[in-house]
């Protein structure tokens, strides 16, 4: 375990926390800016949606190699190449004059924040022992994360109404540059020390290629059709690549995700409870932006401020979250969080056309944001590295947010099919406008409810109640821990 002075490690931390909540941030700030971009840079209503997904594929694609990456070269190393990316890429994008510059500049922020993450986060991991110290540093870093997508469509929605579209890029600049200039002095380098280092670029191509094109097909089947044969041949390519790289893996000497890590109960449980998450909470934020917008009608703004309260809500419940994991189990306060988050969804699928926010939304917001997220991100973080060597951290961390990534990817895709499946069947009906985007607003809500509350066996049944103390003590004896590398 790297030796780290308290207040330099809770420094260093506070450091790692701030970047890390600007890059999961970017994953929805532009959001609420879309229709003042597409405007002013003249993007075409399909290609508008790329300003979204470049930076979900760069992101989701190479999460996994910016992990190993990680370990192997050096955590801070690549801290700082991915920050360095990230803000560069983020002044860019504020400058961008036409879409394909903007869109480049997306998909590059995407790629320096797949770098930055799982370094930053395997760092977190390593500077606190396991227990009580380390739980409290996840728990805040769990709650940050799921702050960020809520405050990404609030600061969204404020930028763009009062400064300009461009500031929501302009705002990482001097963010990322202070903390570019405060890594080096006080977040240690750490880095697997071994004899020769071997690299593994068959299996860096396959995974990074199958993890894009799958998440591409995803994002892009609502709008090409799911049964079309683009989409299908896609899924395929996607799946033989994902098949060619288990199989250099199960084969490698120096594999880029040795598959024995999935031993773990703990760390496959955490992954599949956290595919589970994303696709019910990104797909409820994704919907219920939708209805306040289009059923309500209100602002970017207002719909921003509308998810506010329940963010807020989620920082106070972070610590009482933290400490139950502490003194009961993660796998029963994952499984608690997963019921308040879908029962949560549900309630919203309640609302009526002619909704209030006061009376329809702040409830069932304040339960599955301001309770859910507390109860699910925390626990999820804590234990997808509970018992992980120090070797394989940076690995971890990446693993966690390609699910959580991939999952929200599909949950959206999935939500906006359903929706708009049932909307054009209700507009056929005879229904209304507004009653029929309501319609398909609820049914997709409906199906984001389920996908949570089926994390809640999983996480029973894949996560036993003495995982996390056994996976501690196996590491405490065969994973001597290594000294950072200056």
């Amino acid at each position: 375990m790297p030796t780290v002075q308290p207040i330099h490690r809770w420094r260093a931390f506070s450091l790692l926390a701030v970047a890390a909540f600007m890059t999961v941030m970017d994953l929805t700030i532009v959001n609420t800016a879309l229709p003042t971009i597409g405007r002013d840079l003249h993007f075409s209503h399909t290609s508008l949606l790329w300003v979204v997904t470049a930076y979900e594929l760069a992101y989701g694609g190479f999460l996994l190699l910016g992990g190993r990456a990680a370990d192997l070269l050096g955590r801070r190393r690549v801290i700082i190449a991915g920050l360095t990316v990230f803000t560069g890429s983020s002044l860019g994008a504020s400058l961008a004059g036409s879409a394909a510059i903007l869109i480049a500049m997306r998909a590059t922020q995407g790629l320096g924040a797949a770098m930055f993450l799982p370094a930053a986060l395997s760092t977190v991991r390593n500077m606190f022992a396991e227990g009580a110290e380390r739980n409290k540093a996840l728990g805040i870093w769990g709650a940050l994360a799921a702050l960020g997508a809520t405050a990404g469509v609030v600061f969204g929605g404020l930028l763009t109404r009062f400064a300009g579209w461009q500031y929501i890029f302009l705002l990482n600049v001097p963010v990322g540059t202070v903390a570019l200039l405060l890594i080096r002095r006080f977040v240690p380098e750490t880095r697997v020390e071994i004899a020769r280092r071997r690299y593994d670029p068959l299996g860096a191509v396959t995974v990074t290629g199958a993890l894009v094109l799958l998440a591409y097909a995803i994002a892009q089947a609502p709008r090409v059709g799911w049964g079309e044969p683009r989409t299908i041949a896609e899924f395929g390519i996607g799946a033989a690549l994902l098949g060619a790289f288990l199989v250099v893996e199960s084969r490698g000497k120096a594999p880029l995700i040795p598959l024995r890590i999935f031993r773990l109960q703990t760390l496959a449980g955490a992954n599949a409870v956290g595919f589970l998450l994303g696709a019910s909470f990104y797909s409820f934020i994704f919907i219920g932006t939708l209805y306040m917008q289009q059923v309500l009608g209100f602002s970017a703004l207002q719909g921003g401020f509308a998810w506010a309260a329940s963010g807020v809500a989620s920082m106070l419940f972070a610590g009482l979250s933290q400490a139950l994991v502490t003194k009961i189990s993660a796998k029963l306060v994952m499984a608690f969080g997963m019921t308040v988050l879908g029962v949560g969804i549900l309630w919203t699928a309640q609302a009526p056309v002619h909704g209030q926010y006061m009376a329809n939304l702040f409830g069932p917001f304040l339960v599955a944001v301001g309770m859910g997220t507390a109860f699910t991100f925390i626990p999820i973080q804590i234990a997808a590295l509970a018992g992980v060597s120090e070797r394989e951290a940076g690995l971890a961390s990446g693993l966690i947010y390609t699910s959580q990534e991939l999952g929200g990817a599909l949950g959206i895709a999935i939500a906006s099919s359903i929706a708009a499946s049932h909307y054009t069947a209700l507009v056929r009906g005879g229904d209304t406008v507004r009653a029929a985007l309501t319609g398909g607003f609820h049914s997709a809500l409906w199906v984001s409810g389920v996908i949570a509350l089926m994390a809640i066996p999983v996480a029973f049944l894949l996560i036993r109640k003495d995982e996390m103390a056994k996976a501690v003590a196996a590491t405490a004896i065969s994973d001597p821990q290594p000294e950072p590398a200056t």
